[in-house]
């Protein structure tokens, strides 16, 4: 086979050309990498639930035509200058936020927001010479946090982290966003201990996530909310052990946490991104020491509120992005429990779909009937 390094490669990408339209199929055209830059051939990307916000457009970003994807998996094609730390073949995660190692955040142990490689979802191009890498029919389209709807991607290296070559591709592409992040958000973000109480506010892949990561290390209740109880059955199988549905109770759903624990629990975890859950997650917990965290993309711009004298009482939010996982440094560890079989993967996948049906993957998760369906390239 022809080598394509340093050429332009033609392939399929999923496109979409303005906010909540139909993904389509195009002839994408991808660019060489460029100093410091890593073109990969992705093979399989799940969808996860910032892409459909992000597609919708409801942080009115307005960057379209765009290819979305960030949770994915593949192998380095070729390199650009400067790169030393991959090589042609290698495999690797994508990552959505990076780790330049050089940094205040990177160097400091309470931070994972790197300076310069951090999440940046309205940015849409390269840092190196702010162009985009894809082009149709001549005209540019926008990157998004890796853009992994496309055979081939580029990224820059601090974007990027190498895989041991044994671990299955179509599982691990989890790891590069929502599984990690529930389980780090337990383990590290809050530290969750044997015995305690949690409450989950939104029962999709990453407070599943969550609940699995609060099961292992032993938490005593485990609460799950969710206004959709298609979604109970399932998360008792990963660790949920009492589940809520705001909807069919007529007082606030923390007043029902309450009753369940009393006073609240230890710990509550938002993974929806939406104010007023956040605002619920937080009532929920005990005073004196209980601690929300932050894990749902929000959307809108609406702002939660909170009277002071609920912090004022001990309590404590805090947020986190990819649940505190310096991703370079950390995620190979993840990797290696997942190899190890501290905790399953094969549990979240619950559709697998070619890359033509798309819009029916976004779909299934629109509609909550699906955790994670995995897309073959």
């Amino acid at each position: 086979m022809a080598s394509t390094k340093g050429q332009t490669i033609l392939c399929k990408g999923a496109v979409c050309w303005g906010p909540g339209e139909p993904l389509v199929i195009e002839e994408v055209e991808v660019d060489p990498p460029q100093f410091g830059e890593v073109r990969i051939q992705i093979l399989f990307s799940s969808l996860c639930r910032s892409d459909v916000t992000f597609w919708q457009d409801k942080p009115k970003i307005g960057l379209f035509p765009r290819i979305f994807g960030h949770e994915a998996s593949g192998i380095i094609e070729s390199v650009g200058e400067g790169v030393t730390e991959f090589v042609e073949g290698d495999h690797v995660l994508p990552l959505f936020t990076g780790e330049c190692m050089k940094c205040i955040h990177c160097k400091s142990t309470k931070s994972n927001l790197c300076e310069k490689y951090r999440i940046s979802s309205a940015r849409g191009v390269m840092l190196s010479d702010k162009k985009t890498r894809f082009r149709v029919n001549g005209k540019p389209v926008y990157h998004y946090s890796g853009s992994t709807f496309c055979q081939y991607t580029v990224l820059e290296q601090e974007n990027v982290v190498k895989l041991d070559p044994s671990a299955p591709l179509d599982k691990v592409c989890l790891l590069s966003c929502g599984v990690a992040a529930g389980l780090s958000s337990v383990w590290k973000v809050a530290n969750v201990q044997k015995g305690s109480t949690v409450a989950i506010f939104g029962l999709g892949t990453v407070g599943l996530a969550v609940a699995a990561g609060a099961k292992k290390v032993g938490a005593g209740k485990i609460i799950g909310v969710d206004i959709n109880p298609k979604k109970f059955e399932r998360a008792l199988q990963f660790g949920v052990t009492d589940c809520v549905n705001p909807l069919e109770t007529n007082r606030p759903v923390q007043e029902v946490v309450k009753d369940m624990i009393s006073g609240g629990v230890d710990y509550s975890f938002e993974c929806v991104g939406n104010a007023q859950v956040v605002e619920s997650a937080l009532l929920s917990c005990h005073d004196g020491w209980g601690m929300t965290i932050i894990c749902g993309v929000a959307g809108e711009k609406t702002p939660f509120t909170a009277h002071p004298a609920v912090l004022l009482l001990g309590r404590t939010i805090t947020g986190t992005i990819f649940g505190g996982l310096k991703p370079k440094s950390e995620l190979p560890k993840f990797v290696e429990m997942y190899m190890n079989k501290e905790f399953a993967l094969e549990d979240f996948i619950t559709h697998e779909l070619p890359l033509s049906e798309i819009n029916d993957a976004f779909k299934l998760l629109i509609d909550g009937e699906c955790l994670r369906c995995v897309i073959h390239l």
